[in-house]
């Protein structure tokens, strides 16, 4: 590789050690500054977004044992079913801030333009200026990243510590810098403390790379990883440690197991269990692949090396997928010719594609076959793996582009992005058709002048560069602008416009009204929850002032707005179209002015206003009154939490006011019956049979009444 200055990417792979070109730090504030816009763009639109995290971190902000453990309620009966990292920035602002939409949203959006900083700092080390902004925007313009950076689910502060993870394993890699290859450790030891083991999937590329590669000896270079790993150990672990050998009876149950411990979580529901489907506790109890048998992903889609491509899948990450992947073969092929070791620039280069490409590869393949529960949204983790090879790949052919077979790859890889793109674009039935034609033929008619155009002169190469960079971020761009310009809710969110047979969970992806392409009068829609006609959101549902909306369809994306840009869409799947989803548990109730009331009266008489089972449904009445709500069973209702004795034993010690029944129009969506299933809690695991015996003891112990069109029962009023 030559590192001669170019017109587009300067210095490229030398770009580390150059002078900063005049525009670089304009250029770079411009990035940095347009991805926040993106991500800040009307945040308020999503109100709570997953009310399941949003009640943990208003319980964190009003009790510091609740912030320790990731509670869901101040009373600290149960905990969130993840490690409390990812909560802590959130709660820590609304304790500053105050309870809101944008106090729980903002510090996310951060995060997505720390991400951006990190990835573009990355990547012009080695390739320079030119490389790290075409990284950075096509990250920023990654759809599923303009959404997960807009949500509150932890997966953004993961793929931030991947991201990081990644930048300290290169620096170290650049001298064998034992300092940056333990930060790469604590990075990761964090991520495990946000998404638990998804953290380490990345762990035996980088892990292979530096013992292979570092330029040291073999000796230094194992003690090296070794210490980078008790760095993870501690980082990751002391809060295990402090929980494990908390008095559990002092503690809150740990949500998401079924025998009160962290561990267990971490390798059953959370871990292994993600892998082979056998998710104890998880809706419908387990069993590999769920509904649909083994072997074949079930209820969350089917498993194949194709899933990332198909359906509502492919529109949330692959747009630059299969570019990525050619670019990441044509890199390792220029660079191969260099040494082992990382102490040259086109050492430094390979080690680059190989830290970003293996990092990119492996998830992929986890994504891929995983038979247990998958979202769409899981995907924003390969974003900064796509990103940083897509700027990689085309400085490095970029830089080679005399040589035919390089000029050939990167008109080839133009191409196929332009066909993807029409593909994808095509899915969403009636979305944006001119934008489908547009970016076909612009970027056809780039990669066939591209070889040709320095022919005609450094602008004509320059305007034919640019037709081509358009093309192929003219579709993810759009599916942003969708993303931003729609307010997401629920448990389960995809970017983008509706697709028709999108797969990846419950509440799949069949349009309902206001559908892709359409105009909805909601901005959330779905029956029993939702964003009034008008934009006017339920009374209680959200504070005084915030004008968030309540709960969505199933598929967590509500119609678009009028005159908004075209493509949203209320829920459809298991319960319907816009019916809560997966009988109710994947989004709460619609909470109104007098049940409220009810929930606020007297309720610092009471550890808890009020008991309802699984946690979306306990999350919503938390979050309208502000007092805790004890979500039985935590978020399937499946956890043993608490039992029937304690239960008991908490009406007879006057803890708990009222219990919220699961019927009545106050109910979560998706509920049709008053006492059926929600959420898993009744059959769905070890802990259905629990929650199902609270609330028959409940109903054949008190009195019921109807307040606000939901059905409580006062636990302080026994009927005899």
């Amino acid at each position: 590789m030559t590192t001669a200055a170019l017109p587009i990417f300067p210095a490229a792979v030398a770009g580390a050690h150059t002078a900063r070109p005049r525009w670089e730090r304009p250029a770079l504030a411009g990035l940095l500054i347009a991805t926040a816009a993106l991500l800040l763009w009307d945040l308020g639109a999503s109100g709570y977004a997953n009310s399941f995290y949003s009640a943990a971190v208003q319980a964190g902000s009003e009790s510091w044992k609740a912030f320790f453990f990731g509670s869901s309620d101040a009373g600290n009966s149960i905990t969130v079913d993840k490690p409390p990292a990812a909560l802590w920035p959130m709660m820590l602002s609304v304790r500053l801030f105050g309870l809101g939409s944008w106090q729980i949203l903002v510090p996310q959006a951060l995060m997505g333009v720390a991400t951006t900083g990190v990835l573009y700092a990355s990547v012009r080390r080695q390739f320079g200026p030119g490389a790290a902004l075409l990284s950075g925007a096509a990250f920023a313009l990654t759809p599923v990243a303009a959404l997960m950076f807009r949500f509150n689910n932890p997966d953004a502060l993961l793929t931030l510590l991947l991201t990081v993870t990644v930048y300290c394993l290169l620096r170290a890699l650049e001298g064998a810098h034992t300092r940056w290859l333990v930060w790469a450790g604590v990075a990761v030891g964090f991520a495990f403390l946000t998404k638990t083991l998804q953290a380490f999937v990345i762990l035996p590329p980088l892990a292979v790379l530096y013992a292979v590669c570092a330029p040291t000896g073999l000796r230094r270079r194992l003690g090296q990883l070794l210490l980078a790993g008790g760095a993870m150990v501690v980082a990751g672990g002391w809060w295990v440690a402090v929980v494990e050998l908390w008095p559990a009876s002092s503690r809150p149950y740990i949500g998401g197991s079924q025998n009160n411990s962290f561990l267990e979580l971490t390798l059953g529901y959370n871990g292994l269990g993600r892998i082979n489907g056998n998710e104890t506790g998880s809706v419908g109890g387990g069993g590999a692949g769920g509904p649909g048998g083994a072997g074949g992903g079930g209820r969350w889609g089917e498993s194949g090396i194709d899933r990332l491509f198909s359906g509502n899948i492919g529109g949330q990450i692959s747009w630059l997928l299969p570019a990525a992947l050619v670019l990441l073969v044509a890199g390792l092929v220029i660079t191969w010719r260099a040494r082992r070791a990382t102490d040259s620039v086109d050492g430094m280069a390979r080690a680059a594609f190989l830290a970003w490409g293996g990092s990119l590869l492996i998830t992929a393949v986890v994504f891929s076959y995983m038979q247990g529960i998958f979202h769409e949204y899981y995907t924003v983790a390969l974003a900064p793996f796509v990103a940083a090879l897509i700027g990689m790949g085309v400085a490095v052919l970029w830089e080679e582009r005399g040589s035919a077979s390089a000029a050939v790859t990167l008109s080839g890889t133009l191409a196929l992005t332009a066909i993807w793109s029409y593909v994808l674009l095509g899915r969403a039935t009636g979305y944006l058709p001119w934008l489908r034609w547009a970016v076909l033929v612009g970027g056809l008619l780039a990669a066939v002048a591209l070889p040709f155009a320095g022919r005609a002169g450094r602008r004509m190469l320059q305007a034919t560069a640019g037709l081509g960079v358009a093309a192929a971020l003219a579709g993810p761009f759009a599916y942003c602008m969708t993303t931003v310009s729609t307010g997401h809710t629920g448990s389960i969110v995809t970017a983008g416009p509706a697709v028709a047979g999108g797969r990846g969970g419950p509440g799949g992806m069949m349009a309902g009204p206001g559908g892709a392409g359409g105009f909805g009068e909601m901005r959330q829609g779905g029956p029993g929850g939702g964003q009034q006609p008008g934009g006017t959101p339920p009374q209680g549902a959200v504070p005084p002032g915030q004008g968030q909306g309540g709960m969505p369809g199933a598929d967590g994306r509500g119609a678009e707005r009028p005159g908004g840009f075209p493509g949203g869409m209320t829920g459809g799947g298991p319960g319907g179209a816009g019916a809560g989803g997966a009988g109710g548990l994947l989004n709460g109730a619609r909470v109104g002015a007098e049940a409220e009331a009810a929930l606020t009266a007297d309720s610092d008489a009471y550890t808890w206003a009020a008991a309802a089972i699984g946690a979306q449904n306990a999350a919503s009445y938390q979050l309208a009154s502000g007092v805790p709500v004890m979500p039985i069973g935590g978020f399937n209702g499946s956890d043993p939490s608490p039992t029937l004795e304690q239960f008991k034993e908490y009406v007879r010690d006057g803890k708990i006011h009222w219990f919220i029944g699961q019927g009545g129009s106050g109910a979560a969506a998706g509920t049709g019956e008053d006492g059926g299933r929600r959420g898993g809690g009744g059959a769905a695991g070890p802990g259905g049979g629990t929650s199902t015996e609270i609330e028959n003891w409940v109903k054949a112990t008190f009195k019921e009444s109807t307040v606000g069109g939901a059905t409580f029962y006062d636990l302080t009023a026994p009927t005899s």
